[in-house]
């Protein structure tokens, strides 16, 4: 069984009277999880409110109102790559994320994750992602150490002040010598749900994508995102015809299978620059991870 040592958080969303049994709400908002398993966790206490105090199965519902609960797996895949800590102080830790290992918990994915792996061995219970990347994706990722700065760092990325670089390979060589695309385009949740694709409608992501070289059927790409939409940089590749290797989502989604640890998908956020609003000063992290090139 794995078990989170920190809960997870969830906002009653504001709807119609009749309010919903709390229990109902639970069990209409996460399919994936019985309603046995959910009743199970409110008698055993580890469904709390705002106070911190268990709620019960007569618990109201109050819209707005903050509940936590700990996540819960019966069993969890191991991930054999390890993270590396870059750079920390005490408002700030910068991590450099393997292949395959999730950046928050989710799905089968508990203690397995970039998120929980750090608060063990910091030792940093307020630690808190300020962005995210794939579980398949390896690379950057910048965590709030200090709750009191961590708006600073939210609103430095809100406004676009976070320039991130990303490294992928694909298979294939263009036809022609173009070498730079700039992509605009709408990306929304596709069929099913995980899978995002794009659509008419007003723009809302954007990539600038840059051809560096080509060798034996292969093509090395520097990508940067100018948006941060969910799948974007592999949606996008896949859109010019350059799918990146190893996607077993796009441009066809793959059999549902177990993960090849041989084969990680072919794309490193490798670079953020940014100017810190604590410090004031130009900071620039990059990954040592390589791809398969």
């Amino acid at each position: 069984m794995g078990i989170s040592p920190c809960p997870s958080v969830l906002t009653l969303p504001k709807t119609e009277r009749p309010y919903p049994a709390i229990l109902d709400f639970l069990d209409s908002r996460f399919p994936a999880v019985t309603r046995e398993t959910w009743e199970q966790r409110i008698l055993g206490g580890k469904v709390l409110n705002d106070s911190g105090i268990p709620i019960t199965l007569s618990s109201e519902y109050v819209p707005q109102e903050r509940i936590f609960y700990f996540r819960e797996v019966a069993s969890e895949p191991h991930i054999p790559f390890a993270e590396k800590i870059l750079y920390r102080d005490e408002h700030l830790l910068v991590a450099c994320k393997p292949h395959f290992l999730p950046v928050t918990p989710g799905g089968r994915y508990v203690n397995e994750c970039l998120l929980n792996r750090l608060r063990s061995s910091t030792g940093i219970r307020d630690l808190a992602p300020l962005h995210r990347i794939d579980r398949e994706t390896a690379g950057i990722v910048l965590f709030s150490a200090n709750p009191q700065t961590r708006g600073r760092y939210g609103e430095l990325i809100l406004k676009g002040g976070l320039e991130k670089s990303y490294q992928a390979v694909s298979a294939g060589q263009a036809a022609d010598n173009r070498t730079l695309w700039t992509i605009e385009n709408r990306i929304e949740r596709g069929e099913p749900w995980f899978r995002m694709r794009s659509v008419p409608g007003t723009v809302n992501a954007r990539s600038e994508v840059r051809l560096m070289e080509t060798k034996e059927g292969r093509s090395l790409f520097n990508l940067q995102p100018i948006s941060g939409k969910t799948h974007q940089l592999r949606v996008h590749m896949s859109g010019i015809g350059f799918g990146i290797l190893n996607d077993r989502y796009y441009p066809e989604l793959q059999p549902e299978s177990a993960d090849n640890f041989d084969k990680p998908l072919q794309l490193i956020a490798r670079s953020v620059r940014f100017r810190d609003p604590i410090s004031g000063g130009l900071r620039e992290f990059i990954s040592e991870r390589v791809l398969q090139w």
